[in-house]
This record gives C-alpha cells, sequence and structure tokens, in this order.
C-alpha cells in the first residue's frame, strides 16, 4: 500500500458522543497492465459508538476494497489517499507493526470465507488463545480457558471438546462462528463483517446473524456489515450506505432506505429482489446493463447507461452526495427532488417485463404427463478403511427413500440445508442409470431399463443448468463452440448447428456475435444465461437447476430469473429447480418439496408450503429467510434450529428431525416424545397434495 510512515502518537480516548470511525475521501487504486483501476472513489462515512452501518452494493462497486483500506489489509500495489480516523488517530499514518497493535483489539475483522481465513494445521482453540495472549498478558492456559469461553458464548456445542478440533472437522457455520469468537476475544471498539453469511444455509445463516447481534450486545461494538442481501440489512443495520462504481450513491437510516429510496440504482436493488412475503407472483425487476469498467470512468454519472430515467445532465456532469428532502438523508442523482416528489417506487423508474402465460396453465395437474418420478430412491455411499486389506466400516445414506414427480411445464423446487441430499438426488436423475434402490423414471422410460443408445438420446430431452458457471464452461473455448457441442454430440448437421447457436444467444439475451468470445469475456450473470442457452441447445423438456442464481448479485438474479420463468412459458419446459434460498423458490416454484437428512419431509403446492407450513423443519426455513422490509423484521418471531444436521452416517433412529425440533423441546409430552424417537413418520397428508412428515404436524404462520 502506498503511505507515508510516521511515528504513532498514542490515540486520544474517545468521546462516547464523536464518532468512532471517520472516513473522509477515502480513494484507493490500483495499478494495472490497462492502466489505474479506481476500485474507491471519494468515499466519506461516519460510524458512532454501537452503531450498525451497512455497506450495500454490486460486486465490484469497491465495498470490500474500503473496508480493507479501514484495516490496512491492501496489497503494496494499491495507492490509498483521503483519511481514516479511529478514535481520532489517522491510520494512514501508521505502519504494519503499529497497525497490527489495533487489528483484533481495537479493530477486528470477519471475513467471508471462514475456511481460507482459518489456519487449517492449527486448533480453533489455539488460534482463538493466539488472538487473545497477543493483546492480552495471560498464561497460556488462561488464553486456553478465554478460547473456550467465547466459543461458548458463539453456541459452539461441547466448546471444551471443540477447542481441540481442526477447522476442517467445523462445518461451514461452525466456523464462521467460531470467527466471530476470535473478533470478539479482545473486546474490539469495531467490528467489520465481510459477506458473513453469504456462503451459509439459510437456518445457520440466522443462528450466525443472532451469534453476531449477541456479540455486539456483549462488547459494545460498532459494526461495520458488507453484504449485497439487503434482507440482513433490513433487520441488523441501522444505517446504511450503498456504493456504485466505488462511491457512496446513497446514505440514510435503513429505514428510509428501504420505503424512501432517492437513487434510482437503491430504487433498483430493491426492486429486483425476490420476496417470500409477496403472494402476488409477478415479473421480477431487473437493472439492465452492467456495472461500468472502473479503469477509464466516461464523464457524467456512472450509473447513467443503466438508468432509464436519465437525463442529458446525467450524461454531462457527475453527481455529487446531495441532501434530499429528508433529514440525514443523501443521494448522488441530479434527479432525486423529482423523485421525492413525484413518489416513485422502483416499478414507476424501471420497467416490469412481462411473462407470457404457459400453456399448460389452464390444464389441471393430474391430466399433464409426467416427465420425472421418483419413487423410493436410495443412494448411500460405503465408507472403507484399511491400506492393503479394505472392508466396509460403514455406509453415508444420502438419500434415504425420496419419492416425488413433475409434471409437464410445473417447476418443482427441491431445498433444504446443505448435506440433506439434494445434490445426490439430481446426480443419480442425471446418470440415467439403475439405482441402488427405487426407481427413477424419466418421459416415461424407466432409467434401470435404458441401453447406451437410448441413454445418448434422452440426453437431448434432459439438461442440466450448474451453480457455477465459470468452473461450468470450457475456459478455452469460444463460447459459439461450447453451445455446439451438445449439439456435435448428437450429430446434427453443421449447418443446422450454426443456425441454432446464433438462436440460442439471442433466447438468453446475447447476441450471435458474442459467439467468438471466451467466458472470461462475460459477467457473471452473462456466463449463467450461456450455461442455460448450453442446456436447452437440443429442445430438452426437463431442465434440472443446481443453485442457478445463488452466486449472481440480486440485479443481475432478477433478470436471469425472470429469463427462466419466460423460457419456461414459451416452450413448455419443466423444472427441477434445487435451491437453498427460498424468496428464489417462492418467485419460481409451482411445488416444492422440503429435503432433511436424506427424506423429504413435507411436500405440496409454493402456496401450501409458504403460506400453510405444516412440518417445524419447514417452519424454521421460513422463519430464518430475511425479510427486506426493517418493519416485518424488527417485530418477526424467529424460529432459531439448535446444533448442526446430524450426520448421514448415523441416522437417529425414529424421527430424525426429533433432535433439533423445536415443538419436540417445547410443545410434547414424555409419551409423544418417545413416539418421536421411536416411530419413523411417513408422510401424513394435510389435503390432496400437501404432506408433511411429522406425527404431531400443525399449520403455524411463520411470515
Amino acid at each position: 500500500m502506498s503511505q507515508t510512515f510516521s511515528a504513532a502518537e498514542p490515540a486520544p480516548p474517545a468521546d462516547s458522543t464523536s464518532p468512532l470511525l471517520e472516513v473522509h475521501d477515502l480513494s484507493v487504486s490500483f495499478r494495472s497492465e490497462a492502466g489505474q483501476v479506481n476500485a474507491v472513489r471519494g468515499v466519506t462515512y461516519t460510524v458512532n459508538p454501537g452503531e450498525t452501518v451497512a455497506i450495500v452494493g454490486e460486486s465490484g462497486s469497491g465495498k470490500s476494497v474500503s473496508s480493507l483500506a479501514v484495516m490496512g489489509l491492501l496489497p503494496s500495489s494499491a495507492t490509498v489517499t483521503g483519511s481514516i480516523r479511529f478514535k481520532g488517530q489517522d491510520l494512514l499514518s501508521l505502519n504494519d507493526r503499529q497497525l497490527s497493535k489495533l487489528r483484533g483489539s481495537g479493530l477486528s475483522m470477519i471475513f467471508q470465507d471462514p475456511l481460507s481465513a482459518l489456519t487449517p494445521v492449527y486448533t480453533i482453540g489455539d488460534q482463538i488463545a493466539e488472538a487473545v495472549r497477543i493483546h492480552q498478558d495471560v498464561s497460556k492456559s488462561q488464553a486456553a480457558r478465554r478460547a473456550v469461553e467465547l466459543l461458548d458464548l458463539v453456541g459452539i456445542p461441547n466448546p471444551q471438546l471443540r477447542a481441540g478440533s481442526f477447522p476442517h472437522e467445523f462445518s461451514g457455520g461452525m466456523r464462521q462462528r467460531a470467527m466471530i469468537a476470535m473478533s470478539i476475544a479482545n473486546d474490539p471498539d469495531l467490528i467489520i463483517a465481510d459477506e458473513p453469511t453469504t456462503a451459509l444455509d439459510v437456518t445457520i445463516q440466522a443462528q450466525v446473524l443472532d451469534v453476531l447481534k449477541k456479540a455486539k450486545e456483549a462488547t459494545n461494538a460498532a459494526t461495520v456489515l458488507i453484504t449485497h442481501d439487503l434482507g440482513v440489512v433490513a433487520g441488523f443495520a441501522d444505517r446504511v450506505m450503498v456504493m456504485y462504481a466505488g462511491k457512496a450513491v446513497e446514505t440514510a437510516t435503513v429505514d428510509d432506505i428501504f420505503y424512501h429510496p432517492r437513487m434510482p440504482y437503491t430504487m433498483g436493488l430493491l426492486g429486483s429482489i425476490p420476496r417470500m412475503d409477496v403472494e402476488e407472483k409477478e415479473p421480477l425487476i431487473p437493472i439492465e446493463g452492467t456495472p461500468p469498467s472502473l479503469l477509464n470512468l466516461p464523464p457524467g454519472c456512472p450509473f447513467e447507461p443503466r438508468c432509464p430515467i436519465a437525463v442529458e445532465q446525467c450524461r454531462q456532469t457527475e453527481p455529487g452526495l446531495d441532501p434530499t428532502d429528508r433529514d440525514s438523508h443523501f443521494a448522488a442523482c441530479h434527479r432525486s427532488l423529482e423523485i421525492a416528489q413525484r413518489q416513485w417506487s422502483a416499478a414507476d423508474v424501471f420497467v416490469r417485463p412481462t411473462v407470457p402465460e404457459a400453456a399448460a396453465a389452464g390444464i389441471a395437474r393430474e391430466e399433464r404427463p409426467v416427465v420425472l418420478q421418483l419413487q423410493d430412491l436410495h443412494r448411500a455411499f460405503p465408507i472403507r478403511k484399511g491400506a492393503v486389506i479394505r472392508r466396509t466400516v460403514g455406509s453415508v445414506r444420502a438419500v434415504d427413500g425420496v419419492s416425488l414427480d413433475i409434471r409437464e411445464g410445473e417447476t418443482l423446487g427441491l431445498v433444504g440445508e446443505s448435506g440433506c441430499g439434494k445434490t445426490t438426488t439430481i446426480m443419480e436423475i442425471m446418470n440415467l442409470l439403475k439405482p441402488q434402490q427405487g426407481r427413477i423414471v424419466v418421459l416415461g422410460q424407466d432409467t434401470a431399463s435404458l441401453k447406451p443408445d437410448d441413454r445418448r438420446t434422452m440426453r437431448s430431452d434432459l439438461s442440466i443448468v450448474f451453480q457455477d458457471p465459470m468452473a461450468s464452461l470450457d475456459p478455452r473455448m469460444p463460447i459459439g463452440d461450447i453451445l455446439a457441442e451438445p449439439m456435435w454430440v448428437q450429430k446434427m448437421p453443421d449447418a443446422k448447428i450454426k443456425a441454432r447457436t446464433a438462436e440460442l444467444l439471442k433466447m438468453v439475451g446475447l447476441s450471435p456475435e458474442h459467439a467468438s468470445r471466451y467466458p472470461a469475456e462475460f459477467s457473471g450473470g452473462q456466463r449463467q444465461r450461456i450455461g442455460i442457452a448450453r442446456a436447452l441447445a437440443l429442445d430438452p423438456k426437463l431442465v434440472v437447476l443446481d443453485e442457478p442464481v445463488s452466486a449472481l448479485d440480486v440485479s443481475i438474479q432478477a433478470g436471469v430469473i425472470n429469463l427462466l420463468d419466460e423460457l419456461k412459458s414459451r416452450m413448455g419446459l419443466s423444472y427441477l429447480f434445487v435451491a437453498h434460498d427460498l424468496s428464489v423458490i417462492r418467485h419460481i416454484a409451482d411445488r416444492v418439496a422440503v429435503m432433511y437428512l436424506g427424506r423429504i419431509v413435507e411436500i405440496g403446492t409454493s402456496k401450501d408450503i409458504f403460506d400453510r407450513p405444516s412440518h417445524p423443519y419447514t417452519q424454521a426455513l421460513l422463519s430464518a429467510i430475511p425479510l427486506p422490509d426493517p418493519e416485518k423484521e424488527r417485530t418477526r418471531q424467529r424460529i432459531l434450529l439448535t446444533g448442526d444436521l446430524p450426520s448421514p452416517t448415523d441416522v437417529p433412529s425414529g424421527c430424525r428431525f426429533s433432535s433439533r425440533c423445536f415443538v419436540f423441546a417445547e410443545q410434547l409430552d414424555a409419551d409423544q416424545r418417545a413416539r418421536c424417537q421411536s416411530e419413523d413418520p411417513g408422510l401424513y397428508p394435510m389435503n390432496a397434495d400437501h404432506g408433511a412428515a411429522c406425527h404431531f404436524a400443525q399449520v403455524r404462520e411463520v411470515v
């Protein structure tokens, strides 16, 4: 990092009424072969003691870079200008040794990926104890006891035992909780949390956010929360700063941002979120286009090319962060006062696309043909030991009796926590082989009886879209060849392949001229559109989608979801949509199957699952979904699951959910509990097309 170092003076005592952190006109740039990249451009904000400030925006907007600058963790290629004052002390004047004394004590950071942030060769307890001993004059035994206390504080079960575990022995949620324990080990004044819940299941996310709130209460620390999940922001933040193209484009209280946005970009972000609490299904409002390159920004407002209400002034001069009609509310938009006067919402500024009604919509479900049927599907993986003589010592019951069906023109959402068996289920389907136990019928054909030629032919009717578009696209091939590859396998004529490739690119909103480009030349949302185009190359009847929007920004996600809805209606497709985001599932799915530890525990129409959830696990999942509405988030009753998913190598007897079930723990008598622990429940019918695997299933409203 390019800075001028000077001797540090003792930090003056902080006044409880003065800002804890003051960032003024912060700019960060990086040298590159193509020129200077201006990642952060003149950002100014403050954080008061005990306050939570959320920084939101799309990938590449400068959120993480600005916070890494505060921590002094930028690489040497970065040039930093402006002012960063913590408790009155100028952080940019400190060298690395001086900053190290502050990191972990005055300032601490929770990183996005806890597995890469934790050292794999040291135990969790040793790493937390090390953080304690660096900043406090305590013995090894005292630091070890403090590590156990911290693990207990953040909800790690058996903290004395788990302190001796290594990072790979913890689940993702437990690792993130361990990172929170480390961040609060020395009672810091400020915690910077960089996407702390992005890669977590919703139930674990709810636990981590609850732990973060408790940690904040225990230390009275201020928090800077970096995230793209506006639902999390609604329930956690006091103030919000929205960033775009390296600058702050709107700052206000959390209520003003959600209920009175004055910047079109903020309005677009809010309009693009699929909401679990909205019953009427409408197409999402995407923000068309992509963020600009920060290499050579053109004059004018950086958001102008994507803004539907831009005027000539927007193309000429970049707006400053100016006051709006509301107190302590600032927006970088030439038309912010006009937006306030006309009371525009996202639907008034952006165009809500129309999706044609599917042909199958008017046909009763039971009258439509079945495109996929699973009957009592099982998949277990043997656990073997021994170097010379291998012996089986157990098995992982990944899929343990799954039954479901999908009809023509229908979307079935398959949801559940990581490790519940969703991915194994879809891999069993995609293999088109005889299952270990049970039956798989695809388009009327039993996979157990398929011959190799039949299997290859069926590949044209069954396709898949993967979670990570970059990993699933060959970086050495232009996208024209990537789209043509499945057609080559099916031996289609070259002329037809060429025409079909151009048609596919147009179908997903790309240009036929893009066929010669390579995957690295496209944005994440465009790469996912290419993955969808490849899946549609052979006109399939059933498409399996494995977390297709989880890695995308909400603005890009909305466009992909709308595209999937449109293609389904236009082409009569059926989808098996695997996801952990139930807000997305509510928007796109006709029916929902909830999976837990290898089994379907509840299945029914989307309306049944979301409006009348009957299984305690489904109710906990829905309760954990954050709503992008501050008032609702403040008054909601949360159902927090305790512990982690049991191991599929040792499935509990009776009801496999009983060890985490709040109904079992709080509402049942001894005889009822004995039944749960001894009798495995089947799917009890709740109505004609709604079943729940619970002895004491009861509808509970959770939204």
